[in-house]
């Protein structure tokens, strides 16, 4: 999937000129936490998001600092606090560098951006004009339709042990050592031994993951490398090992 797959095309903007109390009622009549902001040619200018509105004079939130920490910081970045906390004009409290992505961006990097740079939206851009946005909730609806698709066809229980091994395989904590998958019915059946009480929940989420699989017996036995006792549940000892 691509960004244009998911993206929102009635795309709510601002322009700089704009003031700041424009754009939050923007923000608060379309329920939306961000809005785009585009010149006079309608080309993206920047991005203005509820972020920018937590620290204002007119709430009492600005930032209150000691006097030796106001001059490490210096007059500079004290001046562009300053424009940002006071300023009433969306240019001068949106930010400048904007993450964006165009229509053919892959969903991963798309996600990748929106992680990497701790955002929870970016536009998609057409020659550098704003043709949709893509946020959480639209990642949030992808994966939904993907849900509601409607059920696969079900595959027999030795594809699913097939796909459950090739999946273990795969995966780099995968405890591919001493485990053992059996599948009736599409009921899973995990048999063997963990030394990380963390690949149970993960050897389970794998599973599940898999399609076709109705339910998931877990009779894997974790073994405390340190003390090597043996757990066949977090904190249950073996009834073997209580009668030591």
């Amino acid at each position: 999937m691509n960004a244009s797959d998911i993206m929102s095309i009635s795309v709510v903007t601002v322009a700089g000129t704009d003031s700041v109390e424009q754009a939050a009622r923007l923000m608060l009549d379309n329920r939306i936490s961000g809005l785009p902001v585009v010149d006079a040619a309608g080309k993206i200018a920047g991005m203005v998001t509820e972020g920018d509105f937590m620290r204002r004079e007119e709430t009492g939130s600005i930032k209150k600092r000691l006097r030796w920490l106001e001059f490490c910081l210096g007059p500079g970045r004290l001046a562009r606090e300053y424009v940002h906390t006071h300023g009433r004009k969306v240019d001068e409290v949106m930010t400048r560098h904007v993450v964006s992505v165009a229509e053919d961006t892959p969903l991963n990097e798309v996600v990748s951006l929106m992680e990497r740079h701790r955002v929870k939206r970016v536009p998609v851009l057409r020659g550098g004009e704003v043709v949709g946005i893509v946020s959480r909730a639209n990642l949030l609806r992808a994966f939904m339709s993907q849900i509601d698709a409607g059920p696969p066809v079900l595959p027999t229980d030795r594809t699913v042990r097939d796909q459950i091994l090739a999946a273990v395989a795969k995966e780099a904590w995968g405890p591919s050592y001493g485990i053992s998958v059996v599948v009736r019915n599409r009921v899973v059946d995990l048999w063997g031994t963990i030394f990380d009480e963390r690949e149970r929940m993960a050897l389970r989420v794998l599973v599940e993951n898999v399609p076709g699989v109705e339910d998931i017996r877990d009779h894997l036995v974790w073994i405390e490398p340190m003390s090597g006792m043996e757990f066949n549940a977090p904190g249950r000892l073996q009834a073997s090992q209580i009668e030591r």
